[in-house]
């Protein structure tokens, strides 16, 4: 049986998501909104057995869907993933889930009220690389995770369709674009030691009169029992050169993925682990990279639909990333320590 998939949004990521669902075993990429007329020429190029809408409500009220995939500007988000759970489809939407915590909570309460699943791409969590980290953490291969680096250097953001990536009133704030990723990724890796605590941040721009614009950030995600987590970016960089170590009682990782930019078929990459005694390299079998994890995600969607298979990353999931990146925000313009409990209350 194959699963039935619409698309809001086919933008540079959105054609991703595109290839991904077409390319799916038992899925079928069956209609696509988009809102300017060249992006839905473009669709019709590139997926002709699809039907293209210029209005996602006429997408939804017309075809007969049981996943839809939402990939649009953040501040659309909220507006269009309850439009999805209103209608009675399962929801993959991409990060961040909204602007708001409270929002959030709503998607989460319509999912659960209608019965859908409510998946959000945070897609690192699909990844042969980052899943062969966190399954070693998970199996004790270092003892008690301690210590998290999360780094990031990579070269400017996309503007986007209309520039929204740079306004910030629409993107929300650049923390929530892709440092998100890294704290879902804290959470996914130091699980054992319980929920975050408190967030300490700073930022700064390279781009006179837009301090909004954080080419730089970086920020100190601390524990209960005293593991701590370094998420640091910068995007006055070039490439797309992320490294990620993680140290125990017992042991330690070393992984890395190097790209031209975060979208690259061909990519390097490997992991390391040291047991205390001897240091050794990882086998990757599986190629790994954004444009990969998005297939699995797909095939992830298929089976959660057909045999109610598990989501990686979940509305709590979601949640819990917006919260920590809006309290790293606060962090910022306070220059405080902050608490994350009242973020994740919706603070």
């Amino acid at each position: 049986m194959s699963i039935r998939f619409g698309l809001i949004g086919y933008g540079a990521w959105g054609s991703h998501h595109a290839r991904a669902i077409a390319a799916t075993t038992d899925a079928e990429l069956v209609a696509i909104a988009a809102r300017s007329e060249k992006t839905r020429a473009t669709a019709h190029a590139d997926h002709p057995s699809a039907r293209i809408y210029d209005d996602y409500r006429t997408l939804l009220e017309r075809e007969q869907l049981d996943v839809v995939d939402v990939v649009l500007p953040t501040y659309l988000h909220y507006e269009v993933a309850k439009a999805v759970l209103e209608s009675g489809r399962h929801l993959l939407l991409e990060k961040p889930m909204a602007l708001r915590v409270a929002e959030c909570d709503a998607l989460i309460a319509l999912a659960a009220a209608r019965g859908k699943c409510l998946a959000i791409g945070h897609e690192f969590r699909l990844s042969s690389l980052w899943g062969q980290m966190q399954q070693m953490v998970a199996g004790g291969a270092i003892g008690k995770p301690l210590y998290l680096l999360i780094e990031l250097w990579r070269r400017p953001y996309r503007m986007g369709a209309e520039g929204w990536r740079y306004d910030i009133q629409r993107v929300g704030d650049w923390i929530l674009e892709e440092p998100i990723h890294f704290f879902d990724m804290a959470r996914w890796y130091l699980a054992s030691a319980g929920d975050p605590v408190t967030v300490y941040a700073r930022a700064n721009s390279k781009q006179e009169g837009h301090p909004e614009l954080q080419d730089n950030f970086s920020a100190l995600l601390t524990f209960a029992g005293g593991e701590y987590a370094v998420i640091s970016q910068t995007l006055a960089a070039f490439e797309h050169h992320q490294v990620v170590k993680l140290t125990g009682t017992h042991g330690s990782l070393w992984a890395s993925w190097s790209g031209a930019m975060d979208r690259d078929f061909h990519p390097t990459f490997s992991l390391r682990y040291h047991d205390g005694t001897k240091t050794e390299t990882i086998p990757i079998t599986k190629i790994t990279g954004e444009v990969y994890e998005l297939e699995d995600e797909m095939a992830m969607m298929v089976r959660a639909v057909r045999d109610g298979g598990p989501i990686a990353a979940t509305g709590t999931d979601g949640k819990w990333s917006v919260a920590l990146c809006l309290a790293a925000q606060r962090s910022v313009d306070t220059g405080q320590i902050v608490s994350v409990a009242d973020f994740v209350r919706g603070g």
